[in-house]
């Protein structure tokens, strides 16, 4: 949800609020408009990297403790994924900063 409202309305001007915010995305204007919709498409796709996993516990006998592990590890490695794609993919369409 939060990953289609930011592809939709992202951020129109760098702030410290509202957005993908990192150093290397505060950099210009263009580095934080490539930012914001290369970063709603990764969480679009970890969003539904997630359903579909999710969806697996269905299947699988899985205790209820096991399945909040597994559930946020992850979310964890789902976040930690989309800030490293992201960053990376700001630093190849600049390579000049």
């Amino acid at each position: 949800m939060v990953a289609a409202v930011m592809y939709l309305y992202p951020p129109k001007k760098i702030n410290y609020l509202y957005g993908y915010r990192t150093t290397r995305s505060m950099k210009s204007q263009e580095h934080w408009d490539f930012a914001q919709r290369f970063s709603a498409m990764q969480m679009i796709r970890g969003a539904v990297t997630l359903i579909i996993i999710s969806l697996l516990g269905y299947w699988l006998p899985f205790d209820l403790n096991a399945q909040t592990i597994i559930g946020l590890s992850m979310v964890g490695i789902m976040v930690t994924w989309m800030f490293i794609s992201t960053e990376k993919a700001i630093k190849k369409e600049f390579p000049q900063t």
